[in-house]
């Protein structure tokens, strides 16, 4: 059964340049831009800083129960660069949640299944109230099943740690290319293997590899398609 509101799932590798395009896409589109990866980041950045082992499932949605992550547009005050804003209770986390040990963490949480139950429920009850443009890496089969538009949006693991390590730079981050490039393939192969919702392609997804594809290009190829199925 279709959804009530327009939905657009986006999954795909990390640094494949969901996060930059599902933002420009929803924007033109006029729909919220949902980052499913920030709530895994801050749900990381929560367990580390308690000092919790990233594998103790149940120490983690203890702790998760008392407190209240939240996915915001940017306001006006607060066009630093962020695609989104991530508050932890009332605390701006936004870029907290973007170092590469959070990032490193987050991949970690993200194969304990309840807690990914969890995730999954609280994103579903999000495209439940408007039109979305979801991005992660379980959206097309797991949280957003029924979409109109199901996207699987990649690049080569070179265009990809490419991208990110400029991105890492522009933060003062200092860190090698050769490091961006192994940390990729190893949260490849942990994305690819994990028992709860491994990182796939669905049979209905439309794959968009923008190896060779501008941001500016590969949004406009989502929000064509987009618009033809919004007028169907």
């Amino acid at each position: 059964m279709s959804p009530k509101f327009f939905q657009v799932a986006i999954d795909g590798p990390v640094a494949s340049g969901k996060g930059t395009v599902a933002r420009l896409v929803a924007n033109r589109l006029g729909m919220l831009y949902v980052d499913t990866g920030a709530m895994y980041r801050a749900v990381a950045l929560l367990a580390q800083r308690h000092q919790l082992l990233l594998t103790d499932e149940t120490a983690i949605l203890e702790l998760l129960s008392h407190h209240r992550i939240q996915l915001l547009q940017p306001t006006s005050d607060k066009q630093d660069g962020r695609l989104i804003t991530v508050l932890l209770d009332d605390e701006d986390i936004s870029w907290a949640i973007r170092t590469e040990v959070v990032s490193s963490g987050s991949s970690q949480v993200a194969v304990l299944p309840k807690l990914r139950e969890e995730m999954v429920r609280q994103q579903r009850l999000i495209a439940e109230k408007q039109n979305v443009v979801m991005e992660g890496r379980d959206i097309t089969y797991r949280v957003l099943p029924n979409a109109q538009l199901k996207i699987f949006l990649t690049a080569s693991v070179e265009k990809r740690a490419e991208r990110r390590f400029l991105d890492l730079q522009k933060r003062g981050q200092n860190i090698s290319l050769e490091a961006v490039y192994n940390e990729l393939k190893e949260r490849d192969e942990r994305d690819s293997q994990r028992l709860a919702d491994p990182l796939q392609v669905v049979k209905d997804a439309w794959v968009l590899d923008t190896s060779d594809l501008t941001i500016e290009q590969a949004v406009e190829h989502i929000a064509k398609r987009a618009e033809e199925l919004r007028k169907k």
